[in-house]
């Protein structure tokens, strides 16, 4: 047996074994802290903390009540105002005004090859809260997956046997005007739906989807449409309408009451400051907000419709950046054109509820926008942050201000999707006559 030198051994005994592969370190913790505001009422605005709790302390189901109402033909929006609706079709208001470039300019048997194919468009309404908004998302309750399943019947042959060999499910495909966030409701959506079957009837496709959900989607009206037509690229405006509902006004301690909805809701700790703090730099708001409650107390626990209402007026009629106002947008549509919108119509108004069954009725602040286009969210930070000015006291021109912020800290977290509703989608040239708010 041959033995090692000492010295030898020792060495090998000593060798350094391979380093093992490891995980990277997790980054550092970051410490966010508060927006600062740099004008007079920088300690009369609420932070972020207490304008979310602010705005989810409200009688939010009544809301949600209505727009059912609404999105069943029992109602419309109309009423709200003391207006008749313009057009009655089963209950619910259209707009009679349409597209020529819309209509079908040939019959589809006068056309040869992919010229063939038969676009329709379905004008509809869903009740917000009853989906997990417009995107077909696996495993959750879209608007957009139950209307693409009841179309699958009207897919031509050729499109059946491609989805069978990539065993796929047999759906239609639907193309919308714009995709609405879970618990926004929608009065007169639009989306397009494309056969090469010639067999296919506009009343087929509504019975389709009015009997996939009923009570909590309808389809208005169905109607063949030129191939050119898109319902997002072709249109020219979209409406939407915000109901803020106000607490009972027959309760004794008004300010008491709103004392407690800024700071006494229970919020849930998971996503409690909503959709706001996952922007980069501008992360959920930690424990940070308790240094800042001493001075709640001087804070207006109110705030006037008017004022909200000469606010949003200094943004009609301007092209203006509203990235401040977005929230979750991809990186690249952060910066220039992809964040600018030209609002035809800003407007907010008193109106009451229908008398529930006690008698009663609630008071709300509707506020209707009319823009060419919105960014992810915008409406519902633009509403919580012109409610949180108004009650703040700040400068008439304090939501153009905001638009020059460098952090999306600067607004007020979303108002809940329970208020909004998208009211319709134009088509021609906007007109400030069918609004609901003069």
């Amino acid at each position: 047996m041959i033995k090692q030198p000492a010295a030898v051994a020792g060495s090998i005994m000593e060798r350094p074994a391979p380093p093992s592969p490891s995980l990277p370190p997790p980054p550092p913790p970051k410490d966010y802290v508060h927006y600062h505001h740099t004008d007079a009422c920088s300690f009369s605005r609420w932070t972020a903390k207490e304008s979310y709790q602010f705005m989810y302390g409200k009688p939010w189901q009544k809301v949600t009540d209505l727009y059912l109402d609404v999105v069943n033909g029992r109602l419309s929006l109309s009423e709200l105002f003391g207006k008749e609706t313009y057009a009655v079709d089963g209950g619910a208001e259209i707009v009679k005004d349409c597209d020529k470039s819309e209509l079908v300019r040939n019959p589809a048997g006068d056309r040869t090859g992919r010229w063939a194919r038969v676009t329709f468009k379905i004008l509809l309404s869903y009740h917000g809260s009853s989906f997990d908004g417009w995107q077909k998302q696996p495993g959750l309750n879209t608007v957009q997956g139950l209307i693409e399943r009841s179309l699958g019947k009207f897919v031509d042959e050729k499109k059946v046997q491609l989805l069978k060999e990539k065993k796929l499910p047999i759906d239609g495909c639907a193309v919308v005007a714009g995709r609405t966030d879970k618990g926004v409701t929608a009065l007169e959506q639009v989306c397009s739906f494309y056969t090469w079957r010639k067999d296919v009837t506009a009343v087929e496709i509504k019975d389709a989807v009015n009997g996939a959900a009923p009570g909590k989607i309808r389809v208005i009206s169905v109607s063949p449409v030129s191939r050119e037509f898109h319902p997002n690229f072709s249109a020219k405006w979209r409406r939407y309408l915000y109901i803020f509902p106000f607490n009972d006004e027959n309760m004794d301690d008004k300010e008491g009451q709103s004392k407690k909805n800024v700071l006494d809701v229970t919020v849930r700790r998971e996503g409690q400051y909503g959709e706001c703090f996952h922007e980069e730099n501008c992360a959920r708001v930690t424990d940070g907000d308790d240094q800042h409650e001493s001075q709640t107390r001087n804070k207006p626990l109110t705030f006037e419709i008017s004022r909200v209402n000469h606010l949003l007026h200094q943004l009609e009629g301007k092209l203006l950046s509203f990235r401040m106002f977005a929230r979750d947008t991809k990186a690249s549509r952060n910066i220039g054109p992809p964040t600018e919108c030209f609002l035809y119509h800003a407007r907010a108004a008193e109106a009451y509820l229908p008398c529930s069954k006690d008698g009663t009725r609630t008071k709300t602040m509707c506020i209707e926008l009319v823009a060419n286009r919105f960014l992810r969210k915008m409406v519902r930070v633009l509403v919580a942050t012109a409610i949180r000015e108004a009650a703040a006291g700040a400068d008439d021109d304090a939501l153009l201000k905001l638009m020059d912020a460098t952090c999306r800290r600067a607004t007020a977290p979303p108002a809940p999707p329970d208020g909004l509703c998208l009211v319709d989608v134009g088509y021609t040239e906007f007109d400030r006559k069918n609004c609901l708010i003069p």
